[in-house]
């Protein structure tokens, strides 16, 4: 029995990652972002740094089309070297 989804597909779905703010950090995950919803516009990536400057919050809204996208999108990001946290 297939699991059922409070999501109805189509639909806008944030991400926030945060890492370690370094270089090279934003632009990696936005190459994750794109290999998982291609049609995302790196432009509208949210940047947050926290307070000390030691964390960066990045936010990147996509227009998810299945469960399984997302979850190969979080599996990929949950997975990056530079990600402490995905939410």
């Amino acid at each position: 029995m297939a699991e059922a989804s409070l999501l109805e597909f189509p639909c806008d779905f944030p991400l926030k990652i945060i890492g370690i703010q370094q270089p090279g950090y934003a632009q990696s995950i936005l190459e994750v972002v794109k290999r998982h919803a291609p049609d995302y516009d790196g432009a509208e990536m949210e940047m947050r740094p926290s307070s000390k400057g030691k964390y960066l919050s990045l936010t990147c809204t996509i227009v998810a089309t299945s469960r399984s996208q997302l979850d190969s999108l979080y599996q990929a990001l949950c997975d990056h070297p530079m990600v402490v946290k995905v939410l």
